[in-house]
């Protein structure tokens, strides 16, 4: 995110109680979504993959590993962001 959207907002923009709760529940999905495919890539590297297969695996893990990053902030700005 940029540095302007990773700002936390005003206490007149915060994101709403109903509306945050809602996010939170589809970063949690994610989340259980991402886990699965996390565990598969990770059985996948124990096996020894020839290529493409395994350049395949590195592109699978680094973009795994991105969402889980955008997942994780996600997480947070909405934490920031909303009424305590």
């Amino acid at each position: 995110m940029s540095q302007s959207t990773t700002n936390t907002l005003s206490s007149q923009q915060q994101i709403p109680e109903e509306v945050a709760i809602e996010i939170r529940r589809l970063a949690h999905d994610l989340s259980n979504s991402l886990e699965i495919i996390v565990q598969t890539s990770y059985l996948l590297s124990m096996a020894e993959l020839k290529e493409p297969a395994s350049g395949w695996l590195r592109m699978l893990d680094s973009g795994v590993q991105k969402a889980l990053g955008l997942n994780l902030e996600l997480r947070e700005y909405v934490k920031k962001n909303t009424p305590q």
